[in-house]
């Protein structure tokens, strides 16, 4: 996927298209029974900020005229979808409701 994301020839809408439905999706998938530390938080984050660079590449500095990578707030402001930690929340809210309506149709199908 490295070398898709770090291509020339695709738009960067296209980019972040492959970002969510493949990558994305891989990496959060059974997040509904994690119990995540804060250091596998950082780690998460720490990945999603490196596949961002990976689309949206390197910044060209006004002032000095030197190409840098783009800072976290910079990222978030291109970036414009949640972050991995939001769909993790409202994928795991997503189950605990399912889980509390099913715990509702037991107990009405045994009344």
């Amino acid at each position: 996927m490295q070398c898709l994301l770090s291509s020339s020839f695709l738009s960067k809408n296209v980019k972040i298209k492959i970002c969510k439905t493949i990558i994305l999706s891989a990496v959060v998938y059974g997040c509904k029974s994690w119990s995540l530390t804060l250091r596998e938080e950082r780690k998460l984050r720490v990945f999603e900020k490196r596949v961002l660079r990976k689309i949206f590449g390197p910044k060209r500095d006004e002032v000095i005229g030197e190409w840098r990578k783009l800072h976290n707030v910079e990222l978030n402001y291109l970036y414009c979808s949640p972050n991995i930690f939001r769909a993790i929340k409202s994928r795991r809210m997503r189950m605990a409701g399912h889980v509390t309506c099913r715990g509702r149709r037991e107990v009405y199908t045994e009344v």
